[in-house]
């Protein structure tokens, strides 16, 4: 059993906890992911590491409640233990050797990009960090952000924070201002991450991206979080998280992603009515 040793809640739909389990913390690097288990009966989720620290023993996780296990997951408080913590799994990030990087986070994925900016900053690489939500009652991490980078450039998609476009835009001004990068790191939404990947395409910027398809064992062996990736199927439990963004079938990708969309939403709809005392409780 794992405890809950710290909770905050970072927006109206995304939660921060921080879990005491010492020995993911003590193996836990950038790019890397645990599988949890709420309870006996619940489902195993895939969620990235945000951060860790090996001398109190903890790990911490972000996300969002979209889903019947995480919505379940957030109403745990302080104190409380999940079942099952396991991990870290995939592959860490390379990062070493990188002297100017650009790493950019879609929404929960600047979640996830958050733990790569540290890392790169803390081995002396010159960071930018672009961030992009929705509006600005969403925007999250701002002040962390902030102290692992040289320049963070935040958009909303209505401009409510002051500063409005697509992560996209920001990349392609400053590409065209004639900053160059040994790395880019991209990390949202699918449709995000392909768009990034074509800008960087014709700079020859090499660029990485984390996937993250449907995800069962975290092992290889179910299968279900195969990509293709230069023509080749990739495990991204195994093989990733972290792929080459010039070589990920986007498209494909993207098709997946719904196969599961009405098994999701029937499920939630149980999990609901059940919470709400309905028929089916």
């Amino acid at each position: 059993m794992y405890r809950i040793v710290r909770k905050k809640v970072l927006n109206p739909t995304v939660k921060l906890i921080e879990v005491e389990a010492p020995y993911v913390a003590r193996k836990a690097e950038p790019g890397q992911f645990i599988i949890l288990r709420v309870n006996e009966k619940g489902e195993r989720i895939p969620l990235t590491v945000a951060d860790f620290d090996r001398e109190k023993g903890t790990v911490t996780i972000i996300f969002q409640k979209v889903g019947k296990t995480t919505k379940l997951l957030g109403t745990l408080e302080e104190g409380d233990l999940i079942l099952d913590f396991v991990g870290p799994l995939g592959k860490p990030t390379h990062l070493e050797g990188v002297k100017k990087a650009v790493v950019i986070g879609g929404g929960l994925g600047t979640a996830i990009a958050y733990p790569q900016a540290k890392k790169l900053y803390s081995l002396g690489a010159e960071v930018d960090i672009i961030a992009g939500f929705r509006n600005k009652d969403l925007i999250i991490l701002e002040e962390e952000l902030a102290k692992v980078c040289h320049r963070l450039f935040i958009t909303t998609d209505d401009g409510s924070n002051g500063t409005k476009g697509f992560v996209s835009d920001i990349l392609k001004e400053l590409l065209d201002q004639g900053n160059r990068y040994d790395l880019a790191i991209a990390i949202g939404p699918l449709v995000m991450m392909k768009v990034v990947s074509n800008l960087t395409r014709p700079y020859g910027i090499k660029t990485i991206v984390s996937m993250n398809p449907i995800m069962i064992d975290g092992t290889g062996m179910c299968g279900g979080c195969r990509i293709t990736v230069g023509g080749t199927t990739k495990f991204a439990c195994v093989d990733g998280p972290d792929f080459d963004g010039h070589q990920v079938d986007f498209d494909e990708a993207i098709r997946r992603q719904s196969m599961y969309r009405e098994e999701e939403k029937r499920s939630m709809e149980e999990h609901e009515c059940k919470l709400g005392g309905g028929n089916n409780a």
